[in-house]
């Protein structure tokens, strides 16, 4: 990967390599855009077959982030950071304080928190060497009940306009991943009387979330080709691609995945196909909320991140209208409204 080249395309201000032998890490910090404010992101923890792969994975979530802050209305730049290894091998207090020493050699500029194979113990671990850290078990914790009532947020606003109520009631939802996120999805949905159908790869968390609501389970083959009112991708990204988007039979798509499509390409055939979008970084920021506001109010206030939470719904509304007046998809839609906040912020 050419990654100046690479970086000028996705518009990125900096990235940061760091390695520290001692401990195992190898770690890429992509701070995309601090035109708003300080660059917020999670870190993700994943065994990369190469460093092209965790490149990709870091530069298309970070600008992502900064788009997903903007539309949620957060004074907060995007960032994202990749480690590269088996966080099953890897993982240990004096890993995560070399960690919090790179992070805080970036001076503020950039706060990181939790994402995938990352909890809020490995975050206080990062906070002994570093505080430009959110989400631990001290201060606004766990984020993914945040993201999973941001999700339900946004389907209901969906559900209102397609069907014309925002109930969800016998409404069909296939979740994808019932982690942290897709089983408080999965309770949450049950509670509002929807028909649940579920898939993960392991069976450990099927078995859990099934101790706790009636599901269906559907198999990793017939995931896309399901029938379903609502399909939420739940787990890693770029779930759907141009070719794949011709076997869905569902009405809409709102999960807690960033960058569910593949490429602007992917947005373009659901459109064709006359499936709703929801955009991913609009409808499952709630999570970033839930950390935004305690990196940018210097305190954690769960009746202001609630009430963020909740307009999640009027900013899904404003998305699919913008959509419809430009005849355009969701997908640009959603970029559209973003960066027009961004560039205002740099004016």
């Amino acid at each position: 990967m050419e990654i100046l080249k690479t970086m000028n395309d996705y518009n990125h201000e900096q990235i940061v390599f760091a390695r520290d032998d001692s401990v195992g890490l190898r770690a890429i910090i992509a701070v995309h855009s601090t035109a708003l404010g300080p660059a917020l992101g999670g870190t993700r923890f994943w065994n990369y077959a190469t460093e092209d792969e965790a490149l990709f994975d870091v530069f298309r979530p970070s600008r992502g982030m900064t788009l997903k802050n903007a539309a949620a209305g957060l004074k907060l730049g995007g960032g994202k950071t990749v480690i590269i290894g088996d966080p099953q091998k890897l993982k240990s207090r004096e890993f995560f304080n070399s960690f919090g020493r790179f992070i805080n050699s970036l001076g503020g500029k950039y706060y990181t928190a939790e994402d995938v194979n990352i909890n809020t113990q490995d975050v206080a671990m990062m906070n002994e060497t570093t505080k430009f850290v959110t989400g631990t078990p001290e201060g606004s914790n766990d984020p993914g009940p945040f993201t999973a009532h941001g999700v339900l947020v946004g389907m209901k606003a969906g559900a209102k306009h397609l069907f014309g109520s925002d109930s969800l009631k016998d409404k069909t939802v296939l979740i994808q991943g019932v982690g942290s996120v897709g089983a408080v999805l999965c309770e949450l949905l049950a509670k509002e009387g929807a028909i649940l159908k579920i898939n993960n790869r392991g069976k450990q968390k099927i078995e859990s979330i099934l101790k706790k609501v009636d599901a269906t389970v559907v198999s990793s083959e017939d995931l896309l080709s399901t029938k379903c009112d609502i399909f939420a991708p739940c787990a890693m990204g770029a779930v759907l691609n141009t070719e794949n988007v011709k076997r869905l039979d569902c009405k809409i798509i709102a999960g807690a995945a960033n960058n569910v499509c593949l490429d602007p390409a992917t947005g373009d055939a659901l459109k064709a196909r006359g499936i709703l979008y929801l955009p991913d970084y609009i409808v499952n920021a709630g999570g970033v909320i839930n950390c935004g506001v305690e990196v940018s109010d210097g305190k954690f206030d769960l009746a202001v991140v609630n009430k963020m939470i909740d307009n999640i719904y009027n900013t899904t509304m404003k998305i699919i209208s913008l959509a419809e007046k430009k005849n355009i998809s969701t997908y640009h839609a959603a970029d559209e409204y973003a960066l027009e906040i961004v560039a205002a912020a740099k004016k």
